[in-house]
């Protein structure tokens, strides 16, 4: 199985092809963290981990870089000091520096340590319901795959099964699926949800076929409406627990 650590939040680093893989990068303490509308995001709980602790990074696969909750100050900082970050091709033109932009479905590929490369794809995911893009913005996932290598989905904030399913359609059955869950509803989209609830990650986890589940964005703030417990009851009653893997930082 691919080795997966999460840190809290979207934050995870995945071991893949000889390559160090860090998602959305959050590491800033606990707080009040203002959005561009005029409201704010409320973080909880640190990061199991700090900037430094965390060792080199070949590539970070930020899902999007409006919101603090997926790219945070200390996150700003970090992409500076990673050689490679892959995202929305909006996100790539504000961030500049090594930020490369993807549309859905393009791809790069990626040289390994030890010879051969690994390729990854950007797929679409949709943070909110249809017709919400003008006021959530860009998102991305992520497809890692190469010769002789499981094949690792990270969904990104992404509320849409359907484009779960047109992605399962081109790389399905996935060994591991890195999913954003958390249940992130939108008082001012009539509640409508920004990130599938657990419900709907064991149902994206089935269409993936994936042998190996890793459920993150689901704690250390305050708007994740469904946790780890009632994401274990949905992979339980989906008869998925044999499959779910709750990172540590260490694990």
């Amino acid at each position: 199985m691919v080795d997966v650590r999460a840190f809290g939040g979207p934050t995870a680093l995945i071991e893949f092809g000889g390559l160090r893989f860090l998602t959305d990068p959050t590491f800033d303490e606990p707080g009040d963290y203002p959005l561009p509308r005029g409201d704010f995001l409320t973080k909880t709980a640190p990061a199991a981990i700090t900037p430094d602790e965390l060792g080199p990074v070949d590539v970070v696969l930020l899902s999007h870089d409006q919101h603090p909750d997926n790219l945070d100050h200390s996150g700003r900082r970090l992409l500076s000091q990673v050689p490679l970050t892959l995202t929305t091709t909006s996100g790539a033109g504000r961030l500049g520096g090594a930020a490369r932009g993807l549309e859905p479905w393009a791809s790069v590929d990626l040289d390994r340590p030890g010879g051969g490369s690994l390729t990854v794809t950007a797929v679409p995911a949709r943070h909110g319901p249809e017709g919400s893009e003008p006021l959530v913005g860009d998102v991305i996932g992520f497809v890692l795959s190469g010769d002789g290598l499981p094949t690792v989905y990270v969904s990104g904030d992404n509320a849409s099964l359907d484009l779960v399913k047109q992605i399962a359609g081109r790389f399905g059955p996935v060994d591991t699926a890195v999913l954003f869950a958390g249940a992130v509803r939108a008082a001012w989209l009539d509640n409508a949800l920004l990130t599938i609830d657990s419900a709907q990650a064991a149902e994206a986890a089935i269409i993936l076929g994936a042998r190996q589940i890793v459920p993150v964005h689901h704690d250390s703030w305050a708007h994740f409406t469904e946790g780890r417990e009632l994401l274990a009851e949905a992979f339980a009653k989906a008869d998925l627990t044999d499959r779910v893997h709750w990172p540590t930082p260490h694990s």
